[in-house]
């Protein structure tokens, strides 16, 4: 027996009229196994269920030829991911089909993934605003575990990384959704960070005396220079990595690494103190981490597009899809 962690499991709703046509290319396509037809009829769509599994490199071509035959309007296409499978057959699917399963790029699985994370929602707005104030906070504090703190909290990656693949895919719609996402975030987080800090002064929870520009530890947030820049592409790099390849803990790196959070807590904590340099500053530092991530993670899967796309396979024209 093999066990194999590179298969996705298609369930799918077929016309009755394609039917045929649908299961007979299945079972010519490399990488396609674990074929199973004739588990009844679906009502809504109408048709007829079809289940198989298909390594993970052999994933794109398989969805996009279903899609050239419209199963998606007519019928349905669901992808699963498969932790583990213990099939000799699995393995031997994988083996047969082109490229390598562990840096496969499945566009309709991370289209689906960044979309959800790009919608605008009341608990994104929830947790941008917390982010911003702890931010700000630990920026009145100059205390960068405070800050770590706040990257760590923040969702904003979501919408960064929605919209470096909506303009890759060149899907405008979803383009200026995560677009809006991202610009409502931020304004609202600001506007929050600045209320908090404006509480916190009239509080006296704030030292009154608190010179903004003369911190040690947490200055550089307000002062982008190059090496932030770098560090912002690096990490677009990582972060997209991390999505196409579900690591997790990778993507936890690239929320602690770049500041865009702490940029947002600093314009809100600067304006309430009155020091407008420091707000153009963080709104700079903002601005050039938000560039870096999108267009490195644009870079970043074109190039694993181009070098994971599956080779043509050896089967004649009559047999696939």
């Amino acid at each position: 027996m093999g066990e194999n962690g590179g298969v996705l499991h298609l369930r799918l709703i077929v016309p009755a009229d394609l039917t045929d046509v649908v299961v007979e290319q299945l079972a010519a396509t490399p990488g396609v196994v674990h074929l199973v037809r004739g588990l009844g009829s679906a009502v809504q769509p109408d048709g007829e269920v079809v289940l198989c599994d298909v390594a993970r490199e052999s994933a794109n071509e398989v969805i996009e030829r279903l899609q050239d035959l419209g199963i998606h309007r007519r019928g349905a296409i669901m992808v699963e991911a498969i932790e583990l499978v213990v099939s000799n057959q699995a393995e031997a699917a994988e083996a047969s089909a082109p490229g390598e399963g562990a840096n496969a790029l499945v566009w309709e699985q991370l289209e689906a993934r960044t979309r959800d994370e790009a919608t605008l929602t009341a608990s994104f707005l929830v947790f941008m605003a917390v982010a911003a104030t702890i931010a700000a906070i630990g920026i009145l504090l100059d205390s960068p575990i405070l800050v770590i703190g706040a990257m760590v909290v923040g969702p904003d990656y979501g919408p960064i990384a929605a919209l470096s693949v909506a303009l890759v895919r060149r899907r405008g719609g979803h383009a200026f959704t995560a677009l809006r996402t991202l610009a409502a975030g931020v304004l609202f987080a600001a506007l929050v960070a600045l209320v908090a800090t404006l509480l916190f002064r009239l509080t006296s929870i704030a030292p009154d005396d608190y010179d903004i520009g003369e911190r040690q530890l947490t200055a550089f947030i307000a002062h982008p220079d190059a090496m932030a820049a770098v560090v912002a592409v690096l990490a677009g790099v990582v972060g997209m990595l991390s999505l196409t390849q579900a690591r997790s803990g990778a993507l936890i790196g690239v929320l602690v690494s770049v500041t865009t959070i702490p940029a947002i807590g600093n314009k809100g904590a600067a304006a309430a103190f009155g020091s407008w340099g420091d707000v153009g500053g963080a709104a700079a530092q903002l601005g050039m981490n938000c560039t870096g991530l999108v267009v490195a993670g644009m870079a970043t899967l074109l190039v694993q597009a181009r070098t994971t796309k599956a080779r043509p396979t050896r089967l004649s024209s009559s047999t696939r899809f």
